[in-house]
């Protein structure tokens, strides 16, 4: 098989570079990684086949999130549910964890994995899935007092109109005060 540039076309090549935060090295990268979660005789289509989500998680970079799940759902623009993702939700996905995406960028793809029922805002339910997904499951899970104090901590804090929740301006006010955020929040392949 040729190299991967052979089957990315230039024309193509370069509407990714306009279109995401990458470098013509990284997407080819990219377009390497996803042929390579493909079946053998499919590679040379990459550009056309839809990689199941379970194939996705299986990447070091992503096997270790604890909102790995969340990420395929954000990225995936697959009308069966299935989180699948297409070569350029891929490209996407990793434009957005990229060390170049701006904090914009990065808070907006943020409040979409935390809002885990997809309503637009953050609510209790949403905040108590993100920490038990920060602190995981067993000894460091907190007691229910302990999480109900800290779903308030975190809407006192955030919740600027008082309405309960945290809208995605009031998520990127809180982000905007958190100059760590945009340089955790990346996927390097």
């Amino acid at each position: 098989m040729g190299g991967s540039s052979s089957l990315l076309p230039r024309e193509a090549l370069g509407e990714y570079q306009e279109l995401t935060f990458l470098n013509k090295q990284e997407i080819l990268l990219a377009y390497k990684r996803f042929s390579e979660l493909l079946p053998k005789e499919q590679r040379e289509n990459a550009r056309s086949v839809r990689v199941p989500a379970s194939q996705i998680l299986t990447l070091p970079e992503l096997r270790a999130n604890p909102f790995r799940h969340r990420i395929c759902h954000v990225f995936s623009t697959s009308a069966d549910e299935d989180d699948s993702m297409s070569f350029e939700d891929f490209l996407d996905m990793l434009s957005v964890f990229s060390d170049t995406a701006t904090s914009d960028v990065k808070s907006h793809y943020a409040f979409r994995i935390f809002d885990f029922d997809d309503d637009g805002t953050l609510d209790g339910k949403d905040l108590e899935k993100v920490v038990n997904c920060l602190t995981g499951q067993g000894e460091a899970q907190l007691s229910s007092t302990e999480m109900e104090q800290l779903i308030q901590n975190i809407l006192e804090e955030s919740d600027i109109d008082k309405d309960g929740t945290i809208n995605i301006s009031e998520f990127q006010h809180v982000i905007s005060r958190c100059p760590d955020f945009v340089s955790s929040f990346k996927i390097v392949l």
